[in-house]
């Protein structure tokens, strides 16, 4: 990769990802308690069940050495000499019964806390893409699609193994700890302090590695985050990438993120593994500790062979828990890196607020007033200054103007997709933030010239604009906008089935789908930004007709460059940076001579070229 290219790569990548950083955070005990009351619906139906079997295996795992101690010391090796068959296979068969009842205790849970695991994840998931959808467009404009999509999947993911058995196992090995040492205190406390003295000086070594290890995962979630990023940018952009023949600085960048990931990777699981060698080596010493000492003890009569088999035995025990509490720490700080991710997004507040038990927006009969309306995109930069926009119920207002000028932002504002800095809209005379955002979107209709398709069949993105809609009703909608024959011309018809955003469509035929949806939810105000862009004059004209029917007493806003389309208008409205500087039918704005007939003229000198 070159310097140049390494450094457009190093600021694209700054530019891109720039909400994405390494939370310098200690360790947030209440984010984790919060993201364990996903567990909470569950704790009276499937927790007493956990609970049970996890007591039921440790309660065994503990027991085991205890029968060994036994058959040692009663049946293989007794004070008086004389060995017992009998009692040998007596413990044998306790043994065995013991591990039956492990087995089964471990089967069955495992069993329910995946049961757990997978609905609280489930419940996570829906709760986060619930929150997104409710996010306004602010949101969406400042983070690219990858980033919110990695929250949804990976880092949701990532609490999977926490939740299915993570949990569970690391309170049986807290229990098995503690029941161990307390069983090697009590048989005896020398010996067990001794085997016990290596513990803390373990902590201590390893305490210095959590704080880093904490960071590394973080920068692994982060790194794995700018990849599913550039990825969905490189997918969705593949046209222009192999149309300007960028392919192999498109693979440099993604090779530059996809190292920086491996390494991030790679540094994260190495400072994880120094945790087993840790464990290994205070394992040694504390195994040479107790057969040091523990031979002692025998030989002064103070322990038998049996409780020295069973101190080793339980010391094995000890050390498997504490190599597991290791890794469950390294997966509890991947836990916290997704998590504080997750609950970012999930405490996001959206701009766009509907107020507390809104108003519900009785039908409307389609008077629209923009008053003295002030909006900013960036704070101290207007994209409109004081624009009062009066439209009567069933008029036509067409919005002309430069590329900037206001149109689209003036649409977006009537939708509430945006909230305006000063000023109102009101339709009828209601403020539209004092009803219910559902209520007002479902009696105004919009089409963009960005037109989305969904996957699944044509008469199933028609049908997106009022899912109860008929058959007879989505072929009428389909018809009156002239997309019926075309359709019809597909393999399947109306049950063709489109790909992802519709690719097996010319961009026409989208936008006359996209068209059709929206005059399917019959709105009362129908919006058409730039909606015949994309479209052959011949199909326009068409279209043309079908609308003087169709937007017949419903209040229609047309933004258009193309002002042959909005020629018949009852008003054209012409925009300035954010002012509105004419406005008037055709005729008149011609006979005035101004911007808007600058506008037709430089179009005319356009086509005539």
């Amino acid at each position: 990769m070159s310097e140049q290219h390494t450094a457009r790569g190093d600021n694209r990548e700054r530019f891109i990802y720039k909400d994405d950083e390494i939370i310098e955070k200690p360790f947030n005990w209440s984010q984790l308690g919060r993201l364990f009351q996903y567990m909470k619906p569950y704790s009276k139906q499937l927790l007493p069940l956990v609970i049970v079997t996890m007591v039921l295996g440790t309660a065994t795992r503990l027991a085991v050495p205890a029968i060994i101690i036994m058959a040692i010391d009663e049946a293989i090796s007794p004070k008086n000499g004389e060995t017992s068959l009998t009692k040998l296979y007596m413990y044998a068969g306790l043994m065995l019964l013991l591990y039956v009842i492990q087995w089964a205790a471990n089967t069955y849970r495992i069993k329910y806390t995946s049961l757990i695991g997978q609905r609280v994840i489930f419940d996570l998931r829906q709760d986060l893409f619930r929150h997104i959808q409710k996010l306004s467009f602010r949101f969406f404009d400042k983070r690219p699609a990858g980033s919110v999509l990695v929250r949804v999947t990976n880092d949701v993911n990532a609490l999977q193994d926490l939740f299915t058995n993570g949990v569970v196992n690391l309170l049986m090995d807290c229990v098995q700890l503690i029941g161990i040492i307390v069983i090697l205190l009590l048989w005896n406390f020398k010996l067990g302090a001794a085997v016990m003295i290596t513990v803390p000086l373990m902590f201590i070594v390893s305490g210095a590695l959590r704080r880093r290890i904490r960071f590394a995962w973080q920068d692994v979630r982060m790194k794995q985050s700018r990849i599913n990023a550039h990825l969905n940018e490189a997918i969705q952009g593949m046209k222009v990438t192999q149309a300007y023949t960028q392919e192999k600085a498109n693979f440099s960048f993604f090779n530059h993120v996809n190292n920086t990931n491996i390494k991030a990777w790679n540094k994260a699981s190495a400072l994880n593994q120094a945790f087993g060698p840790i464990i290994e080596i205070t394992s040694a010493i504390g195994t040479l500790i107790l057969f040091w000492y523990g031979s002692h003890l025998i030989q002064a009569e103070v322990i038998t062979v049996g409780v020295l088999v069973g101190f080793a035995n339980y010391v094995g025990n000890f050390w498997d828990p504490i190599n597991r509490l290791g890794q469950m720490y390294a997966q509890l700080l991947v836990a916290m890196a997704s998590s504080e991710r997750i609950f970012e997004f999930i405490d996001e507040k959206p701009t766009v607020v509907e107020q507390h038990e809104a108003d519900k927006l009785a039908s409307i009969r389609g008077d629209v007033k923009f008053d003295s309306i002030v909006f900013e995109y960036e704070k101290g930069r207007p994209a409109l200054k004081g624009i009062t926009l009066d439209v009567k119920a069933g008029q036509t207002i067409a919005l002309v103007g430069h590329t900037g000028s206001g149109k689209s932002t003036i649409m977006n504002l009537l939708c509430r997709f945006y909230d305006p800095v000063e000023g109102a809209v009101l339709i009828d005379g209601i403020d539209i933030r004092n009803v219910s955002i559902e209520s007002l979107r479902s009696q105004v209709g919009i089409v963009l010239q960005d037109t989305f398709i969904f996957s699944g069949s044509i008469r199933d993105n028609i049908r997106y604009g009022r899912l109860n809609a008929s058959d007879d009703d989505v072929v009428k909608a389909a018809t009156a906008v002239d997309a019926h024959d075309f359709i019809m011309n597909l393999p399947d018809g109306y049950d063709t089935q489109v790909q992802e955003r519709g690719n097996i469509l010319s961009m026409g035929q989208r936008q006359l789908l996209s068209f059709a949806r929206a005059l399917l939810a019959d709105p009362r105000v129908l919006i058409l930004d730039e909606a015949t862009a994309s479209i052959d004059t011949e199909t326009e004209l068409k279209i043309q007709e079908a609308l003087k029917t169709l937007l017949k007493g419903r209040t229609s806003f047309i933004v258009a460059h193309r002002l042959s389309t909005i020629r018949n208008a009852d008003r054209i409205v012409v925009l300035d940076h954010g002012v509105i500087v004419e406005q008037g039918n055709h005729e008149e704005l011609i006979r005035h001579g101004g911007t808007y007939n600058g506008l037709i003229e430089a179009q005319y000198r356009f086509l005539s070229a």
